[in-house]
C-alpha cells in the first residue's frame, strides 16, 4: 500500500491559503490524501481566501422543455424520453412573483434559467424585460444561464440588470463528448468568453457522477480556472428515468467530498456552490460545507426538487458561515 505524503499536503494547504495555483499533478497527489485530513484543509483554505461568508442562489426555470441539444443527464432535451413540463419563455410577472418569494426568504442572487441552445432574438428580448422589473422589484443580484448568445446579446441583458452569466462546462473536455455531441466545447468557450466582454460576471461549473474520473473531475477544475469564474457550481448527477442516465449508480458520499476539496484547492477564492443532487447526499450536502463549499443553490432544481431557503440557511449557520439578512 502506498503511504500518502502528509507534508504534501500540508505544502498544498499553505499554497493555496495563499491564493497560489496548485497544479495538475499536485491536485493528482492531493487526490490520494486521506478524506478527513483532505477535506479539513480543504476547509482551512476556504476560510484563508473567502472567510466566513455564504452565498445562496435560487433560479427559476424561464422555458422548460424540447431542448435540441442532447445532454445525456437532462430530462428537457427532446431526444430522450423523459417526462417534463413543456411551456414557452415566461411572462415578466410569474418571474418577478417568484422572485420576491426567493428574495424574502433570503435569497442573495436570483437566476433565469431557459432550456435551448440558445434564446432568439425575442426571448433575449423577454429575458431583458423580466430581468430588469426583477431589479426593480427585489434589487437581489440577477443571474442568468440563457444557452451560447453572442456578445450583442449578453450587452443588452446588461444593459437590462445581468450581473452574471451561468454556462456549465458540465465535465472535462475528454469526457464531454461521451456526455453531449450537438455542440462542442469550445462553442461553451466562445459564449462564456463573449459575456465576459460584455462586462458580465461568469458562473460555470459541471456535473459530477455521470461515469467520469477523478482525474476527468480534476481536469474540469482546471478548465474553469482558466476561465476565472466568479462561482463554480458543482452538481452531484441525479438520474432521470428516460435519459440515458438514468442506470446510473449513485456517486459514493465520500467521491463527492473528495470531489469538492480538491475544487477547492484548484480554486481558492471562488464560490464553490452546492447545486443539483444534493438530495442524494446525507444532510442536505452539510458535511460539503466543512469539505470547503461556501455557497449553495436553494430551492427547487429545473426538474427535480430541492430544499427551502429557510432549512439551508439554517444549515449555513449552524457550519459556522455568515449568513445575511433578507434584502426585502
Amino acid at each position: 500500500m502506498t503511504t500518502f505524503d502528509q507534508s504534501h499536503l500540508d505544502r498544498c494547504e499553505r499554497a493555496a491559503s495563499r491564493g497560489d495555483q496548485l497544479d495538475r499533478a499536485d491536485l493528482v497527489a492531493l487526490a490520494k490524501a486521506p478524506l478527513h485530513d483532505l477535506a479539513a484543509a480543504a476547509n482551512r483554505v476556504r476560510r484563508a481566501q473567502c472567510g466566513d461568508a455564504f452565498d445562496l442562489c435560487s433560479i427559476v426555470n424561464a422555458k422548460s422543455g424540447r431542448c435540441p441539444e442532447n445532454c445525456a443527464y437532462c430530462a428537457q432535451s427532446r431526444h430522450w424520453s423523459a417526462r417534463v413540463e413543456e411551456y414557452p419563455f415566461r411572462t415578466a410577472a410569474d418571474i418577478v412573483a417568484q422572485a420576491k418569494r426567493d428574495v424574502r426568504a433570503g435569497v442573495q442572487r436570483f437566476s433565469l434559467v431557459a432550456s435551448g441552445q440558445r434564446l432568439s432574438r425575442s426571448e433575449v428580448e423577454r429575458a431583458a424585460l423580466a430581468i430588469a422589473a426583477v431589479k426593480r422589484a427585489t434589487g437581489v443580484s440577477v443571474c442568468a444561464s440563457l444557452g451560447l448568445l453572442e456578445k450583442e446579446d449578453f450587452s443588452l441583458l446588461a444593459q437590462a440588470g445581468l450581473e452574471r452569466v451561468h454556462n456549465n462546462l458540465e465535465t472535462s473536455r475528454a469526457f464531454f463528448p461521451r456526455i453531449c455531441t450537438t455542440h462542442a466545447y469550445d462553442d461553451k468557450l466562445r459564449a462564456i468568453e463573449a459575456a465576459r466582454e460584455a462586462g458580465l460576471e461568469v458562473c460555470s461549473g459541471g456535473i459530477i457522477g455521470m461515469g467520469e474520473s477523478l482525474i476527468d473531475r480534476i481536469d474540469l477544475a482546471l478548465e474553469l480556472r482558466a476561465l476565472r469564474p466568479n462561482s463554480v457550481p458543482l452538481n452531484v448527477l441525479n438520474p432521470i428515468a428516460g435519459t440515458p442516465l438514468a442506470s446510473m449508480p449513485p456517486l459514493a458520499h465520500d467521491d463527492v467530498l473528495r470531489t469538492v476539496a480538491l475544487f477547492r484547492f484548484a480554486l481558492p477564492g471562488t464560490s464553490l456552490r452546492l447545486a443539483g443532487g444534493r438530495a442524494l447526499l446525507g444532510e442536505a450536502g452539510r458535511a460539503c460545507l466543512e469539505a470547503g463549499a461556501n455557497a449553495l443553490i436553494s430551492g427547487d432544481m429545473l426538474t427535480t426538487g430541492g430544499f427551502s431557503v429557510a432549512s439551508d440557511r439554517a444549515m449555513a449557520a449552524s457550519a459556522g458561515f455568515s449568513v445575511p439578512d433578507p434584502i426585502i
